[in-house]
């Protein structure tokens, strides 16, 4: 037979899918926007988002202070306040992606050790413990920041990884945080696995089943899985159903034990150093610059699978520089506000993004809005924050797993068949996830780290660095990518570095001005290079 005939076009299902260097099918780009009565909803669902880890990091470290309801639900406010105004810096002059930026899990470890540290033990006024501990938490953030500005304002995070590299990052990104998922979910099965199903069936099925012209289910699935279970657990809870249910069910179950609605004040407008001057000592900031290291790690991450559900173009490394440079601000602004924690770009809120296919800027503007102002009426912000545990941690969930899935997407620019591939790829996944958890079990079982050395500030160094997978990852991928073979012709076409060359400077494809430019022509005062 001739070459080209009797195959009737059949050829073409056989063809690899072509790469994408924007993610097709996102119905609203970062420059994109739904109309208005629609973008507000859109804000208000990521804000009822973010209220999760904001209540979760809260209600862990505000106790271990000395402080009470009171206290945590006035950190919660501030640092719900701080966040919106971190956002709105990184929306406008950050990355100008649509990424929230919230307090972190990974500052957990340095706030704790501060808390419990034995310089506090002549207090015997819980409030007083609580303000003295705030104070020197405040003073390593503040220390903190200005490492990171100092990374990213002057150039030093212009991250030149390939996509092999940054395939682990932005996968553990998303999946390192996975005991926040079903082991959460769990504390009260109930609620939380008919959360788990009613986000899927919303999001995934609903919209296959009804056909319409208009995305609603699919882009409020969020709302309309909070909204049906919380209604379903607030049933529960009145029908007294949980009793005579021990206390640890009685906690994350009930709708009625968040304490937060009472403790919250009317009207209160945080303020800089509303807890007092604060206090600064050497090893703290040391812990706590190993943790905002962590931070800019995990962000980046964030930012890469934020930009894929904003179908922009691939960060040039100055833009990249340049949100870092912003975070640290938001870092600044945490210290000086007392938030009790640091800050990093929301893991869960680029989910949202590649949940709805909303990657709209103006969107995560808005949602800083509310968190603005439900943060100074702090009890209407209080009831939303009352959403029992395990319905967020079952958004988490599918959330989580959509960031994941933003970094295998990176795969399409490397050579899976390269054998080089396989074993960066594959052994960078696995250490990641297995120091990680070796560190984590050590701390659960022991109290402390593998590393127990009589320097507390170098012991919380090491756990913060090598509990987290998405860090111990793209330090193991950057290296091999680095190192293995490099010489070799065929390295940079199977990395896929070829693929990202041309963003590499910001002025080389005339899209990502559109994407990354400041606004009212900043670009002009502040080149991005």
């Amino acid at each position: 037979m001739a070459a080209g005939g009797g195959n009737d076009g059949k050829s073409d299902d056989f063809q690899p899918f072509p790469v994408k260097d924007q993610l097709p099918g996102v119905d609203f780009c970062v420059c994109t926007s739904p109309s208005w009565p629609e973008s507000i909803l859109h804000g208000f669902q990521h804000y009822l988002l973010m209220l999760g880890t904001t209540v979760i990091v809260s209600s862990t470290i505000v106790p271990l202070m000395g402080g009470g309801n009171t206290e945590k639900a006035e950190v919660i406010n501030t640092l719900l306040f701080v966040s919106g105004l971190n956002t709105l810096l990184q929306t406008f002059f950050g990355t100008r992606l649509p990424v929230v930026i919230g307090g972190s899990y990974v500052f957990i470890i340095p706030t704790v050790s501060i808390a419990l540290s034995s310089r506090y033990s002549f207090l015997t006024d819980p409030n007083e413990r609580f303000k003295e501990s705030m104070r020197d938490v405040q003073g390593a953030l503040i220390v903190a920041s200005f490492f990171t500005m100092t990374i990213g304002f002057f150039g030093f995070w212009r991250v030149f990884a390939s996509p092999l590299a940054a395939v682990p990052l932005v996968i553990l990104t998303g999946l390192g945080l996975y005991s926040h998922g079903f082991p959460q979910l769990a504390r009260c099965i109930e609620v939380g696995l008919p959360a788990l199903i009613a986000v899927i069936f919303f999001s995934q099925y609903i919209p296959h089943l009804i056909k319409s012209n208009r995305a609603i289910f699919d882009r409020f699935a969020i709302l309309f899985s909070i909204v049906v279970i919380w209604v379903y657990a607030e049933i529960l809870t009145a029908a007294g159903a949980y009793d005579n249910s021990v206390s640890k069910a009685q906690f994350s179950c009930r709708t009625d034990r968040s304490g937060l609605t009472s403790a919250a004040s009317w009207i209160r407008v945080p303020y800089p150093l509303q807890w007092g001057r604060p206090s600064f000592h050497a090893g703290d900031a040391v812990s706590v610059i190993a943790a905002s290291f962590v931070a800019i790690i995990e962000s980046t991450g964030t930012f890469i699978a934020a930009s894929r559900y904003a179908s922009a173009t691939p960060i040039p490394p100055s833009v990249h520089s340049r949100g870092v440079g912003w975070l640290g601000v938001a870092i600044l602004l945490n210290g000086l506000f007392g938030t009790g924690t640091g800050s990093t770009a929301s893991v869960e809120n680029a989910g949202l993004l590649g949940l709805t296919r909303v990657g709209s800027r103006r969107v995560v503007q808005i949602s800083a809005l509310f968190m603005l102002f439900l943060s100074v009426f702090g009890k209407f912000g209080a009831i939303l924050a009352s959403i029992p545990l395990p319905i967020v941690a079952a958004l988490y969930c599918v959330l989580f797993a959509y960031v994941a899935s933003a970094g295998l997407g990176l795969l399409q620019f490397c050579n899976v068949n390269s054998f080089r591939t396989k074993f960066i790829l594959g052994f960078s996944l696995f250490i990641g996830l297995s120091i990680s958890q070796y560190f984590n079990e050590y701390l659960l079982v022991s109290g402390h780290g593998p590393v127990h050395t009589q320097s507390t500030w170098f012991n919380n160094v090491m756990q913060t660095i090598f509990s987290s997978p998405a860090t111990v990852a793209i330090m193991v991928a950057f290296f091999l990518d680095c190192t293995h073979s490099y010489w070799h012709d065929s390295v940079r076409l199977d990395n896929g570095s070829h693929w990202w060359e041309k963003f590499r400077s910001f002025n080389a494809d005339t899209r990502t001005e559109n994407f990354y430019s400041l606004p009212a022509n900043l670009n002009r005062f502040f080149p991005s290079f």
